[in-house]
């Protein structure tokens, strides 16, 4: 079975679980900070997927880094987790609960890379680009620069893409005169 699918039905639970107790937003908060967490550090990251380390170490990593900073349901979650041998996809269960938590609340997710920062207006505008695609309540974007681009903008929404860059635009022109 895919690890994505297996991530989605233990972050199903979860979801369902925090719900029924009313921690979803805890919950949420808590599942934001391991995975930003795991994100930035790449040793535990490694740990946590690596079969030779036992259970037990894996087991008291994750209670020693969390363990006052999660909510107790939360760090019997990831208990569970670790009696199961899932450590290693802890990090795409917590992203599929941002995901089913954000679909849960109609919040939309983008990322617009452009090469200067963004004015309110535009910010306002892919906003509304976003929305208008999806149907979100509300969107949150997330701002990068890349100076690669030239000029114009990228804007990414799940496994879409928009690409309004002259980078993207000068390479059509220079495939036309290959061609």
């Amino acid at each position: 079975m895919a690890v994505a699918t297996v991530a989605a039905r233990y972050a199903k639970s979860l979801l369902d679980l925090a719900q029924e107790q009313g921690l979803t937003e805890t919950m949420y908060k808590d599942m934001q900070l391991f995975k930003n967490t795991v994100d930035q550090s790449r040793p535990l990251m490694l740990m946590l997927k690596n079969p030779i380390v036992r259970a037990e170490k894996k087991s008291a990593v994750i209670k020693a880094a969390f363990g006052n900073r999660v909510n107790p349901m939360t760090m019997a979650f990831f208990e569970i987790i670790g009696r199961k041998n899932r450590e290693g996809i802890m990090d795409a269960i917590a992203e599929q609960f941002i995901s089913q938590y954000d679909q849960l609340k109609g919040v939309g997710r983008a990322t617009v890379i452009t090469t200067v920062p963004l004015t309110a207006t535009q910010r306002d505008t892919f906003k509304a680009m976003v929305t208008k695609t999806t149907g979100c309540k509300s969107v949150e974007l997330e701002e990068k620069l890349d100076s690669k681009l030239i000029g114009g903008f990228v804007l990414r929404l799940g496994d879409r893409q928009v690409d309004g860059s002259i980078r993207s635009q000068l390479n059509d022109i220079r495939l036309k005169f290959l061609n």
